[in-house]
């Protein structure tokens, strides 16, 4: 359950429709499928440590807990916030993405052609709504939708192998000369970008009966199994189009050349179905990352991080509403300003706000890696070398390298380019870039702040008491709170009983199709 919940929520379809295209056009082409496979060894290493980590340190923080226990409570802090930064990018990426794909979906079947910003906003809204009123998406619903997203990616790469692709099938993306082909670090930026969330399998220890068996498979599963699903699902767009064709693909259009793919091999039915499956797939993603942004703001006001008008929750949905609100409004205004400054929603907000999310994430878990490094060196709680140090330290090397290549690479990602046309850092990728330093300096500032004029605050902020936790869920008392929450969830279950049929219902006549076709 919880693999499908990670799973789900990291949307392998937007991976491979969204992500792939872009990595053959501005990264390193034909080569890019290797890069997915490198990303999955790099993570496989660091999430040795991690589960190492996961058994020891109880809580589950994650990333921000475990710099806390390692570095301190200000590492802790400053960790907090970059998260923060990697999660907000990473969710308006897809805000761009999503609302490209319903002004062509629309313009495609013969309706008007509406700005990529509108789109993006009614999807936001929706997403508001179901986040205010704790409406999530049920994790049944969610392991339907993510069958229905592999089973055509899976038909595709089916009949890419029954027909033999455009030039026949080959190991071309594997081959060294294409992998160190074109820009491998903006590649690489698209591969790792595509495992962000996979370390939400330790926010959910609390929810597991057996977290320190549980928690390591399951971070193990996710990794490995995307990893798998990734590199063959872009080598066969590769095939798809054949080594000589695919970057030329991409340029025509990276948005839609997953559909123009399915139209090719599939017929009109596979453009059709991984056209919804996209749309499903990025409202998954969104909805997922609003949903763990609103409870970080939470855990941060609780903590006395944030104002705490945040910690609050509703006396009926028992929703973190207004730090529900405040994510809404975040995105609505950054989709405004982008559009005012006419981004185009592919090339700049995905693109820019990808690769920033990315490099903030590489260089967390960086920083997470020389946590548990120090940890363990210091408690000496678990002795097992490969799982303490030798395999942190493979991570974290593997980790650094990725950071210096993406950022070594970031103004090409941006066109910032010097007077003869040559790649160089300019105005927009200094600034682009300085967002993760600014996140990290606000962390640092705020935890010395607090320390020094809430001394009784900044003790807890590695691990928000309890006590505040439950009078902030429960603020008319536990017992009571408890049976308002079981009603809450049985209203809510109906909705998603009803959300789950729908979905069936089509998943069915989705498979029925298929075979027919």
């Amino acid at each position: 359950a919880i693999v499908f919940m990670v799973v789900a929520a990291a949307s392998p379809l937007t991976v491979v429709g969204g992500a792939a295209p872009l990595g053959f056009l501005l990264g390193n082409g034909v080569g890019f499928p290797t890069l997915f496979a490198t990303s999955a060894v790099i993570l496989v290493l660091f999430s040795v440590g991690l589960s190492a980590m996961a058994k020891h340190v109880a809580k589950p923080g994650a990333f921000f807990t475990y710099v806390g226990y390692g570095l301190g409570r200000s590492a802790g802090l400053a960790a907090a916030w970059v998260a923060m930064l990697t999660y907000t990018t990473v969710q308006i990426a897809v805000y761009g993405y999503i609302g490209y794909l319903l002004s062509y979906t629309v313009a495609a079947i013969g309706g008007p052609t509406i700005a990529w910003w509108a789109m993006s906003m009614l999807v936001i809204a929706a997403v508001g709504i179901l986040g205010y009123r704790h409406i999530d998406v049920s994790s049944k619903v969610l392991g339907m939708l993510l069958i229905a997203e592999v089973g055509i990616v899976v038909a595709l790469i089916v009949a890419v192998i029954v027909t033999g692709g455009a030039q026949g099938l080959s190991a071309a993306p594997f081959e060294p000369a294409n992998v160190l082909s074109g820009s491998p670090g903006v590649g690489l930026m698209f591969a790792m970008a595509a495992y962000i969330g996979f370390e939400a399998t330790a926010v959910f220890r609390d929810e597991a009966r057996d977290p320190d068996n549980t928690i390591p498979k399951a971070t193990y599963a996710a990794v490995i199994g995307v990893g798998v699903f990734y590199t063959l699902a872009s080598w066969a767009l590769v095939m798809a189009w054949g080594p000589d064709g695919v970057v030329d693909a991409a340029a025509e259009d990276p948005g839609s050349m997953m559909i123009r793919t399915m139209a090719r091999y599939l017929g009109t039915f596979g453009e059709v179905a991984v056209n919804i499956l996209m749309l499903t797939a990025m409202f998954a993603c969104v909805l997922s990352f609003h949903n763990v942004l609103t409870r970080y703001q939470h855990s941060m006001a609780v903590a006395g991080v944030l104002p705490e008008r945040l910690a609050g929750v509703h006396a009926r949905h028992l929703s973190p509403h207004a730090s529900s609100l405040v994510q809404t409004a975040t995105a609505g205004i950054l989709t405004i300003v982008f559009a005012v400054c006419g981004l185009d929603p592919l090339l700049q907000v995905f693109t820019w706000f990808s690769g920033i999310a990315t490099l903030a994430i590489a260089l967390l878990m960086a920083v997470t890696s020389v946590a548990i490094i120090v940890y363990f060196a210091r408690t000496k709680r678990d002795r097992r070398v490969w799982h303490t140090v030798i395999a942190p330290v493979l991570g974290l090397l593997g980790l650094l390298g990725a950071a210096g290549l993406i950022a070594a690479n970031f103004p090409m990602l941006v066109s910032d380019v010097d007077a003869e046309g040559n790649p160089a850092f300019g105005l927009t990728s200094t600034l682009l870039l300085s967002l993760i330093v600014v996140a990290a300096v606000v962390g640092f500032v705020q935890a010395a702040w607090i320390r020094a004029r809430r001394p009784a605050a900044y003790a807890k902020l590695t691990n928000a008491d309890k006590k505040a936790l439950d009078a902030m869920a429960y603020p008319r008392g536990v017992p009571a709170g408890i049976k308002r929450a079981k009603r809450v969830r049985m209203r809510q279950a109906k909705i998603q009983v009803g959300i789950g049929q729908t979905i069936a219902q089509l998943t069915l006549s989705f498979w029925k199709g298929l075979f027919s076709v």
